[in-house]
C-alpha cells in the first residue's frame, strides 16, 4: 500500500526521458524491483535483530551512534517524507482536476488548495484512529491494484490485437538520444521514487504482530515481486497506446492512456489514480509520524513529539509536524526536481543503513538473528548504491549537492539541541 502511490503515474515520464528508448526504460523498471528486493532482505535482518520502530533511523542510531542517526532523522523529517507527501498530494489534485480542465494544466492555486485539503483530512483521520488509518490503507491498496490491473488487462488486449509496434526489438531499442552513465543513474533515481516505501514496514516493527517468524519476511516476499510485475506490465501497457513522444508530452500518463483506449469509460483512470494517491498520502503520514515519534523518544527531537493521545493512542503532535512540513514544501518546487532531491537523499540513507548491517555483523557476531541473509546480498546492493550516487552526483551536481547540504545542516542542530546537555531550559 505504501509502495504503490503516485510513482507509477509520475515516474514513467522521467525514466523514459533519461533512458532514450522504450526497451531500456523497461529494463530499468525490472532492475529497480530487483534492487528493492536486495535492500528489503537486508532490512528484514535488521528489523528482527533490532526490533525497534523507526526503521533506518533506529538501526543507524544503534550501530553508528547519535550524530549519524540524527542526520538521517533530520533529512527525513525536513525533506524526504514531506517532499514525498507533497509530490503524492500534488499528483492527487492534478488527476482529480484533469477532467475539469481537459485541455490545459490545472491552475496552480486550485491544485495546491485541493492538495492541502486532502492532506489535512488524512491528518485528522490518522489523529483520530489507528484502525481508521489502516482500514483506509487496505481499501485503497485494493482499489489501486484494481486500477493498475485494468491498465495491464487493456494493454494485453492491445497486444493481442497486434498493437505493439513500440515493443518490437527494432523499435524498443531505437534510441532518439544516446544515454550517458549519468543519465542511467538519473533514470534509476526517477524509477526508485516509484519503489520507495519498501522499507516502511520497519517503521512500525513494534506494532507488527509476530514480525520475527513470518510477517516481516512474508510481506517482503509477497509485495516486492508483485509490485515489480505490476510496474513493468503497466509500462508495457502504456506503450501499446502511446508513442514515446506522446508519453513524454503527457502531464497525466494514465489519463492519456484512458482517453486513447477506454472511450466513454476514460473517467475511470483519473478516479483510480486519485484513489491510489489518496491511499499513498495516508500511508506516508502513518509511517513518517512514527519516525518523528521514535526520534523524540530517543531524545533527538522535542519530547512533545513522543506524546500519544490518551484516548486515541495516536501520535498527534508528530502527525501535525509532518503535516505542517509538507504544507510548506507543497508551496515551492517542481515535481521532477523534488523527486531527484528526495531519491538522492533516500538512497544515501538506504546505503548507510545497509553498511550498518555489515558493521553489526562484525561488531556483534553472536547477537541473535532470527533472519540472516547471505553477505553477498548487502555487498551487491552497496555496489549498485555506489554506482548510482557517484554518477548522480556527476550528472546533477547542484541537486545532489543541495541534498548533501540539507543533511549537513543537521550537524550544528545536533550539537546545539542534543549533544549540549547542560543548556538553559529556554534553549
Amino acid at each position: 500500500g505504501n509502495i504503490i502511490g503516485s510513482g507509477i503515474f509520475i515516474s514513467p515520464k522521467g525514466v523514459l526521458e533519461h533512458t532514450g528508448s522504450v526497451g531500456l526504460a523497461l529494463i530499468i523498471w525490472v532492475l529497480g524491483g530487483g534492487v528493492a528486493v536486495l535492500g528489503s532482505l537486508c532490512y528484514a535482518e535488521l528489523g528482527v535483530t533490532i526490533p525497534k520502530s523507526g526503521g533506518d533511523y533506529s538501526y543507524v542510531t544503534e550501530i553508528f551512534g547519535g550524530l549519524a542517526g540524527f542526520l538521517l532523522l533530520w533529512s527525513a523529517v525536513l525533506i524526504m517524507y514531506p517532499t514525498s507527501l507533497a509530490v503524492i498530494a500534488l499528483t492527487f489534485s492534478n488527476y482529480v482536476l484533469q477532467p475539469v480542465f481537459p485541455n490545459c494544466i490545472p491552475p496552480y492555486n486550485a491544485s495546491r488548495i485541493l492538495s492541502m485539503v486532502c492532506l489535512l483530512l488524512l491528518t485528522w483521520v490518522n489523529s483520530s484512529s489507528v484502525r481508521w488509518a489502516t482500514r483506509i490503507q487496505d481499501i485503497f491498496t485494493a482499489g489501486k491494484l484494481l486500477a493498475l490491473a485494468l491498465i495491464i488487462t487493456v494493454g494485453f488486449i492491445q497486444i493481442f490485437k497486434g498493437n505493439y509496434e513500440e515493443l518490437t526489438p527494432g523499435n524498443a531499442f531505437n534510441f532518439w538520444m544516446t544515454p550517458s552513465v549519468g543519465h542511467l543513474a538519473l533514470a534509476f533515481l526517477q524509477g526508485s521514487f516509484a519503489f520507495s516505501g519498501w522499507n516502511f514496514l520497519n517503521y512500525v516493527t513494534e506494532e507488527l504482530v509476530d514480525p520475527c517468524r513470518q510477517n516481516l519476511p512474508r510481506a517482503i516476499f509477497i509485495s516486492i515481486p508483485l509490485v515489480t510485475f505490476v510496474y513493468t506490465f503497466t509500462n508495457i501497457a502504456y506503450f501499446t497506446a502511446m508513442s514515446p513522444q506522446e508519453l513524454l508530452s503527457s502531464n497525466a500518463v494514465a489519463v492519456t492512456f484512458g482517453e486513447k483506449l477506454l472511450g466513454y469509460f476514460s473517467w475511470v483512470m483519473p478516479v483510480s489514480v486519485a484513489l491510489s494517491t489518496f491511499g499513498g498520502i495516508n500511508g506516508y503520514l502513518f509511517t513518517s509520524s512514527r519516525l518523528c515519534f521514535s526520534g523524540a523518544r530517543e531524545g533527538h527531537l522535542p519530547s512533545l513529539l513522543a506524546m500519544i493521545h490518551v484516548k486515541y493512542c495516536t501520535p498527534i503532535p508528530a502527525l501535525l509536524v509532518c503535516c505542517l512540513a509538507t504544507l510548506i514544501i507543497m508551496l515551492v518546487g517542481d515535481t521532477y526536481t523534488l523527486i531527484n532531491y528526495v531519491s538522492f537523499i533516500n538512497y544515501l540513507c538506504y546505503g548507510v543503513t545497509i553498511i550498518g548491517l555489515i558493521v553489526l555483523r562484525w561488531k556483534k557476531p553472536k547477537i541473535f538473528r532470527p533472519i540472516k541473509v547471505n553477505l553477498l546480498i548487502p555487498i551487491a546492493y552497496l555496489a549498485f548504491w555506489a554506482f548510482l550516487l557517484i554518477f548522480s552526483l556527476y550528472s546533477e551536481p547542484v541537486v545532489c549537492g543541495v541534498g548533501l547540504i540539507i543533511i549537513l545542516t543537521g550537524v550544528p542542530v545536533f550539537f546545539l539541541g542534543v549533544y549540549w546537555r547542560n543548556k538553559p531550559k529556554c534553549v
